[in-house]
């Protein structure tokens, strides 16, 4: 985890992040800094869907789409929507530590079995819905698919700032990671 920032100040907060709702967020997450009232959306968050993990943040700072891993691409229309519509020009891609999206292949049984005693899937079914969707969801590891998702929406939407952050289950903590 040598690629974090830890914030522990504003000052540590990198400067093309100060003064932005990306800046912003890590103040009221890791700082406590006092909420501000907003009406609208200051930003886009992209996060996990795992349970462990809460902001700190005022209402109606942000959209937030979780998805396994922060995997947004699947979500495209709703970040276009966020953008085009909501008018966020901030986003940040929040990944976190031991993610059950990483090594997906280790959880195969466990994910058959589940939809199998848990849905009422056949067991066939539970295998190809596995089968096919294992690829496209497994992440080899949290800060580098943050890192590539980063690449990949600054591409796609050029005139937004996106950045990335890891979020630390073991002391829920927010950290920029390092992109060099």
């Amino acid at each position: 985890m040598n690629k974090l920032i830890n914030i522990l100040t504003a000052d540590d907060i990198l400067t093309e992040y100060r003064e932005t709702p990306i800046g912003l967020l890590l103040e009221y997450h890791n700082l406590n800094r006092d909420y501000q009232t907003y009406s609208e959306a200051q930003m886009l968050i992209g996060m996990c869907m795992d349970n462990r993990k809460h902001l700190h943040m005022p209402d109606n700072f942000s959209f937030i789409i979780r998805s396994g891993g922060a995997n947004l691409r699947h979500s495209e229309f709703k970040v276009s929507y966020a953008i085009a519509v909501g008018g966020v020009k901030h986003i940040a891609i929040i990944g976190h530590n031991n993610c059950g999206m990483v090594n997906l292949k280790s959880r195969k049984d466990i994910f058959i079995n589940g939809l199998v005693n848990n849905a009422g899937w056949n067991k066939d079914d539970a295998i190809a819905h596995f089968k096919a969707s294992e690829p496209i969801f497994e992440i080899d590891n949290e800060i580098e698919f943050v890192l590539s998702e980063v690449i990949r929406l600054r591409k796609r939407y050029p005139k937004i700032k996106v950045a990335p952050m890891f979020y630390n289950v073991d002391d829920n903590r927010l950290y920029l990671i390092k992109e060099s």
